[in-house]
Order: C-alpha cells, then sequence, then structure tokens
C-alpha cells in the first residue's frame, strides 16, 4: 500500500505559549487555572477553534497509541476486536486485560518473557488496590501498556525481525510505527525520546495529533485505520478500563473514538472528521476531561451529551462549595442569526 508523505516540516521545539484553559472556581473566586492548548478541527480538516499552542512539538504520550496500532496492522498484525482494542489501550490491569495480553502473546507464540516494558502495578486504582492486598508485585502484563507490547513483539516475528531490541527506536518495527506517525499526522516528527513504558516516543504537534485522529475516524471501511477505530469504539473498556472516563466518553457520544495520555493530552474524532486535541499544561486530569468535553461541543456534539464530563466539584467541609470550569473562550458558538 502507498501511503502519503508528510506535507509539512517538523514542529518547532520550543517552550509552548500555554493559554489558560480552565478555572479552579471556590465560592464565587477563582482559586487556581490550568494552562493549556486546544486545537478543533473541522470536517474538512480545517482548524475551526484554537487555543494556546497547538503547533509547538510535544509528545502525545499514550494518545499516540491508536497511531501505533494503525502502523502495525499496516505491517501485517492480525488483530481486531477486543484484541485490537486492547493493542492501542492504556489499561487498567484487570485480570480481562491481562488475559487479552496472554492470548496476544500466545497467538504470537510468544511469552511474557519475550516482554521488554516495564515492570508496573496495575493503573487502575481499585485493581491495584486488590493487588496489593493479595500481595502480588509489579509485572510487565500489569503494566497498562502490555497490550502494546504484546502486539509490538507479534509484529515484529511476523516480520522476521529480531525481538530482543524491539523497543530500539532503529529497529524495523519503530521505523514503520514512525512513518505511520508522519503519514497520519502530516508532519515529520520533531523528536524522538522514550514513554514511561519503555517504547519510543514521537514529538508532533497538538495539531498534528487531531489530524491523525481525524483520519483514523473517517478512514474507509476495512482499512487500518477503520479497524482500530472500530476495535476501540466497540470495545472501549479493552482500551482503558471499568470506570475510566475516556471509555464513558466513547459510549456517550456515538461514533467518537477517545484516547487519553499522561500529561494531560486528550484526543478524539468523530467519524466525520471532526476531531479535537487538548494538552493540559500541568497535566491534570481534572482539567483534561472538562476542557476535552468543552471542546467536543465547541466541535458541535450536542452538550447534553456530555454533561457528566463537565468538571469535577470542589469541596470545602464534604460538600461542593465550587468547580473546574473551561473557560468562557471554550463555550460553544451561538447558531447564527437567521438573514
Amino acid at each position: 500500500m502507498t501511503h502519503s508523505t508528510p506535507t509539512a516540516d517538523a514542529p518547532r521545539i520550543r517552550e509552548p505559549h500555554h493559554a489558560p484553559v480552565a478555572h479552579l472556581i471556590r465560592g464565587g473566586v477563582v482559586e487556581g487555572i490550568h494552562y493549556g492548548s486546544v486545537v478543533v478541527l473541522g470536517a474538512d480538516g480545517t482548524v475551526g477553534f484554537q487555543l494556546g499552542d497547538t503547533e509547538a512539538a510535544f509528545y502525545p504520550r499514550s494518545a499516540l497509541k491508536p497511531v501505533q496500532a494503525v502502523a502495525m496492522l499496516r505491517a501485517g498484525l492480525p488483530l481486531d476486536g477486543e484484541l485490537l482494542s486492547l493493542a492501542a489501550a492504556s489499561h487498567s490491569g484487570e485480570e480481562r486485560h491481562l488475559a487479552g495480553a496472554r492470548r496476544i502473546l500466545e497467538l504470537g507464540g510468544l511469552t511474557e518473557g519475550d516482554l521488554r516494558n516495564v515492570p508496573d502495578m496495575p493503573y487502575g486504582p481499585e485493581v491495584r488496590d486488590a493487588w496489593v492486598c493479595a500481595g502480588r508485585g509489579p509485572s510487565r502484563l500489569a503494566q497498562n501498556c502490555s497490550g502494546k507490547h504484546a502486539a509490538m513483539l507479534w509484529t515484529a516475528k511476523l516480520n522476521g525481525w529480531s525481538l530482543d531490541d524491539y523497543l530500539d527506536p532503529g529497529h524495523p518495527l519503530q521505523r514503520a510505527i514512525a512513518e505511520t506517525v508522519e503519514d497520519l499526522t502530516g508532519q515529520r516528527v520533531a523528536q524522538v525520546t522514550t514513554d514511561g513504558c519503555g517504547a519510543p516516543l514521537f514529538a508532533v504537534s497538538l495539531h498534528g495529533l487531531a489530524r491523525a485522529a481525524a483520519r483514523i475516524t473517517s478512514a474507509a471501511p476495512g482499512t487500518p485505520e477503520a479497524r482500530v477505530a472500530d476495535a476501540m469504539r466497540d470495545h472501549a473498556e479493552l482500551a482503558s478500563g471499568s470506570g475510566r472516563d475516556v471509555a464513558a466518553l466513547m459510549r456517550a457520544v456515538p461514533g467518537l473514538l477517545a484516547k487519553d495520555g499522561f500529561e494531560g493530552v486528550q484526543v478524539a474524532a468523530l467519524p466525520d472528521g471532526r476531531a479535537v486535541a487538548v494538552k493540559i499544561a500541568d497535566g491534570a486530569n481534572r482539567a483534561r476531561v472538562p476542557v476535552a468535553a468543552a471542546a467536543l461541543a465547541r466541535a458541535g456534539v450536542d452538550p447534553a451529551l456530555l454533561t457528566e464530563f463537565a468538571g469535577e466539584s470542589l469541596l470545602g467541609g464534604g460538600r461542593p462549595v465550587g468547580h473546574v470550569r473551561p473557560v468562557h473562550a471554550l463555550d460553544p458558538e451561538p447558531p447564527a442569526a437567521c438573514a
């Protein structure tokens, strides 16, 4: 298959010029401000709204996993459904996640010992607490990226590539992933570093991340992009976990693909190509969710579908005395008046 070449140079590496995106309002007073950046793309790919710095290089963290999954499908990985969703997951470490990662390894004739991700405790708080109570320690399978790593190993084996060094940026697998990142974001990678799990991490722009998500959700049926989108939407809890906001968001908005990432990153896109991407400068989850919901409303999603993502309450004496609220600049535009 022939893919398009990058249409833009790499984004500049600079200190991002973030702007206020959310206020912490306690008792009618702005107690704190979260800075960040937001971009909203229309169905035609044009920027309909932007706030902060959407063109500086940044690391999408796990929000890039759907793109990595597309790259593996392009390289021949024969996954769909639940296991493909898990390959693009930042999972909670529930038993179904561990069983799925084991199944991917088994299908590839591999074992947990082949994984090279960093051992960790389960990401989900309740799962982690139960894990600790049972006296279990960190493991590579429990680490939230184990589905991705199992899929990476199988992809490498299918292509006859070496396994021990599959995380090396110069490995054929990682070069293929970098090529797909550039193809879908429409820009060259600005920098390569190592993500928390040990896999290479590619710096692009927030605009580029939104564009990649839009290209995945609007792709023709049966393509690697569409297969990833279908798998994640149909099996949202495999891509995240029980009670996770990103799964709830995909259930609440028909056709939505959403993926979060550490350090306050969120991307979401609809089948018609509308997409949003959010980066919270201080990495705060309490701002990530309401800002992403506000951006989706700005993109034309019915605000009634997003009410549960409006922002957590601030407590005083055990009762609500304030809230986290996206800045007014993110309020949906009023409909145009009739002529």
